[in-house]
């Protein structure tokens, strides 16, 4: 891991009177769980304090006490878990509060306590990652300013058996390390992570370790092998520092393999909309739109920290910036794509489609040869996903053999299991059909003229179009080839603007491959 992500040391502790620790921070949501775990000091200075605040445990509280060492102690509840909507996002949200809070008492090596229950079977883990959410530093920060690189020293993570806290301290460590490259390549401006500089970081980051690494950036080698993807790039590549590049990577775990994963990533550094320029003040907060891509990068330092047995996974970032300009694409274009699909151009605001079609049947022909092959597309694709699902939720739809495999309820379920949901979408016969060429001119339109939040099914058609202009149409169940594929929408989840990306889906997609062949 490198030493420069701000990620402070986790220290196993069992024995909550350590002294080397200058607050505790307890996440739970009954002082009688704290009887449970044997920690009835703690118990009773949460119960004392609780006659003189009947808020105690509503919201976050700082007590003074003589049950810690430190006297620090930062009392964080859940609330309640056993309603019909309550889940595993309680003590992920408490977690990241209660650290919050014992930072701004000054902790730099703060304890977290998190009493073993029988409420959600990650929790303790899930409580992990809430504390370090709080504890990340944005990287222009950790690079610009190395006063404020780490917000905490170490931190230590109770619990009543060690091989339990060693465990969870490698897998969220592992976990931790993957977000941090995500948040880093999403959330960073347009120019420190522009095409050329996420390359660079990219390979920095994989520099001697088991992912191999290769760049195109060869602007008319990109072009003959990506049209769609050239056409996004065609402004941006009359630029040198805002050149397109798409960035491959590979993993290839020890033993036979049993598992291939292919998964791209859409990458637009920042999106103005191209010559349908995003207008109204909507383009603040475009350079988030890479946040596919930096998931496919986070996805990849988990498989390195982590070496799964058994599964291959060729990962591919289609970098590119949607510029406006003399040289921009419009909407209109007849573009030919890999697969070779005639291609009308609708609205050159839906430009992710365009970046990600050609890379996606670059790795579907790969699959076509591949072991147990399953494709997935990552993408900030839609305005629509949020309007239908809320911010805080990713968007999954299968294909025909993907959803004979029951994929997206697989990963429903890992995601709800580790606090990183999802919900499902469907592919219907009208999500193609929107996309079906409307004349003799060109096979598949791109777009229609409206936004996707106005757009009726605005959030399961470029999925459509995806599997049309990539040639995956003729892969489907009734095939002699089928290739499972999904399409992943994480306009939502993957985090507020003004705010930190939250590096979803990467955890949920760990869950499913990655951590049950550790």
């Amino acid at each position: 891991m490198s030493g420069n992500n701000g990620l402070p040391k986790l220290i196993p502790c069992l024995d909550i009177n350590d002294p080397q620790f200058d607050g505790v921070v307890v996440v739970t949501d009954t002082v009688q769980k704290l009887v449970d775990n044997k920690l009835d000091k703690v118990a009773a200075a949460v119960q004392e304090y609780a006659k003189v605040d009947s808020a105690f445990n509503k919201d976050v509280v700082l007590i003074n006490t003589d049950a810690v060492p430190s006297k620090r102690l930062i009392f964080a509840p859940t609330g309640p878990l056993n309603r019909d909507y309550d889940d595993v996002r309680r003590f992920y949200d408490a977690a990241e509060k209660g650290i919050k809070r014992a930072l701004q008492a000054g902790c730099k090596k703060p304890l977290l306590v998190r009493p073993v229950d029988n409420s959600f079977p990650k929790a303790g883990s899930v409580t992990t990652l809430g504390c370090l959410s709080a504890l990340y530093v944005p990287l222009e920060i950790r690079e610009d300013v190395p006063s404020r690189a780490s917000k905490a020293e170490a931190v230590g993570i109770w619990c009543n058996s060690e091989e339990r806290v060693q465990q969870g301290i490698v897998l969220a460590n592992a976990v931790e390390a993957g977000r941090i490259v995500t948040r880093d390549i999403g959330g960073s401006d347009p120019e420190r992570m522009a095409a050329p500089n996420v390359a660079k970081y990219v390979e920095e980051v994989f520099k001697g370790t088991c992912i191999k690494v290769s760049v195109k950036s060869d602007q008319d080698q990109l072009n003959k092998e990506y049209p769609l993807y050239g056409a996004v790039n065609r402004a941006a590549s009359q630029v040198s520092r805002h050149q397109g590049r798409v960035i491959f990577l590979e993993y290839t775990g020890e033993g036979n393999t049993e598992k291939t994963l292919f998964l791209v990533g859409k990458g637009v550094t920042y999106d103005t909309g191209g010559a349908d320029i995003k207008a109204g003040g909507v383009m603040a907060g475009m350079h988030r739109d890479k946040c596919g891509a930096a998931a496919v990068a986070g996805f990849f330092k988990i498989l390195s920290e982590m070496k799964p047995k058994g599964l291959k996974v060729v990962g591919a970032m289609a970098m590119v910036r949607n510029s406006v300009g003399s040289n921009c694409y419009v909407a209109d274009e007849i573009i030919t794509s890999r697969a070779g699909v005639r291609v009308r151009v609708g609205n050159t605001d839906a430009e992710g489609r365009m970046a990600m079609a050609d890379v996606l049947c670059h790795l579907k022909e790969q699959a076509l040869t591949a072991v147990n092959p399953q494709l997935f597309t990552i993408a900030t694709l839609t305005g629509h996903v949020i309007r239908a699902y809320g911010e805080n939720y990713s968007a999954i739809l299968d294909n025909g053999p993907a959803r004979n495999m029951n994929n997206a309820q697989e990963i429903q379920a890992a995601g709800d299991e580790w606090a990183d949901p999802f919900e499902i979408s469907t592919l219907r016969r009208d999500d193609y059909d929107f996309h079906r060429g409307k004349s003799e001119y060109e096979d598949v339109l791109q777009c229609n003229n409206s936004p996707s939040s106005a757009t009726a099914r605005g959030h399961q058609t470029p999925a459509a179009f995806l599997i049309e202009a990539s040639g995956l149409e003729k892969h489907g169940k009734e095939s002699d080839k089928p290739l499972p594929y999904s399409h992943l929408d994480i306009a939502g989840s993957s985090g507020p603007f003004p705010g930190v990306p939250t590096g979803a889906p990467i955890v949920a997609l760990a869950a499913q491959f990655v951590f049950p062949r550790c």
